[in-house]
């Protein structure tokens, strides 16, 4: 996909959102939503953050919904699987796409062939933001950042990761970058056995998931040095941001986001919004996006797709500098 190509899609994507919201809508409401149920596509295997904070929501919305809400997993293909079924639905309502924002700031710039058009995709909230913990095996010496950058700069370093083109590799790839230095790239199939392998002292280092390593860091087997994000990590508190840690503009954020199929009623974007907005906001739902190290952002669509539109250029730039292409 040429990037003038790529450029055009985020335009597109930005101005379908942006019709979610407008005063005016060229598609009319075709009758009370939802009268049967809704059904969400999670491109991700089931079990994950993804799946845990949409069930915490679900219980909160299908009462104000007054119908059903069934998660339906399809895993495969880095996402695209999943998306493109969603993508060939009827914009009707009731199918909607859950999944984590790399599916379309990432996954464009690394397959050759998705499987659906992107645009055919529309964000309508960007709902929860989170990063990636820095960790280090205890044996290696680094207690800081700086100690890590001083270390790599002088000898071989690797780094694990959840695999390629994770949250976690391309972290890891944007610090390389704002560092200056090297370290060698390890992947594994998801953060859990890289970070066993971090532990273990197979691999140094590695960006991952925060509640993969906090009862690691918590216990003393591993060392954490900074998160991925723009803020600090409720589960981490005392751990500085990388931005904090002396690369100021840092930023490796990430986000769970709901999508539409193009050309969905502005009035039924709007009344799933709402319901999911009012759930994310409950108590129980924010508790439980803390314990996995995620905050609430329910960004409006505009605003979302403006997010993902910057997050799409700065991971394409990440992209094209590490030859990073499947298929």
């Amino acid at each position: 996909m040429k990037p003038f190509c790529l450029f055009r899609m985020f335009r597109l994507l930005i101005a379908a959102a942006c019709t979610l919201t407008a005063a005016q809508s060229l598609h009319a409401q075709p009758g009370p939503w939802p009268d049967k149920p809704v059904r969400i596509i999670v491109p991700l295997p089931p079990g994950g953050p993804a799946d845990m904070v949409l069930r915490a929501a679900i219980d909160k919305m299908q009462p104000a919904l007054k119908q059903a809400l069934l998660i339906d997993n399809k895993p495969g293909a880095a996402g695209n699987l999943g998306a493109a079924e969603a993508a060939r639905a009827a914009p009707d309502g009731y199918t909607w796409l859950w999944t984590t924002d790399t599916l379309l700031t990432v996954n464009p710039h690394v397959y050759a062939k998705l499987g659906f058009k992107p645009e055919d995709l529309v964000p309508v909230m960007r709902a929860s933001a989170f990063s990636q913990t820095l960790v280090c095996n205890t044996g290696l010496g680094p207690k800081t950042v700086a100690d890590l950058v001083r270390l790599a700069k002088g000898k071989p370093v690797s780094y694990a990761s959840g695999g390629a083109g994770s949250p976690g590799h391309l972290s890891t790839e944007l610090f390389k970058s704002a560092a200056g230095i090297e370290m060698t790239h390890v992947p594994y199939k998801g953060p859990a056995p890289a970070m066993q392998d971090v532990v273990g002292g197979q691999v140094d280092c590695g960006f991952l998931a925060g509640p993969t390593v906090l009862a690691q860091v918590r216990a003393g087997k591993l060392v954490a040095l900074a998160v991925s994000g723009a803020k600090r990590s409720p589960l981490l508190p005392e751990v500085p941001t990388v931005a904090e840690a002396g690369y100021p503009g840092f930023d490796a954020t990430f986000s769970l986001v709901l999508y539409a199929p193009r050309g969905m009623p502005r009035a039924i974007g709007e009344a799933l919004f709402k319901a999911f907005d009012d759930a994310l906001k409950h108590p129980d739902v924010t508790e439980r996006l803390r314990l996995s190290d995620q905050a609430v952002v329910a960004n409006s669509p505009e605003d979302s797709a403006t997010r993902l539109a910057a997050d799409f250029k700065t991971w394409g730039a990440v992209a094209k500098r590490m030859g990073l292409q499947a298929d």
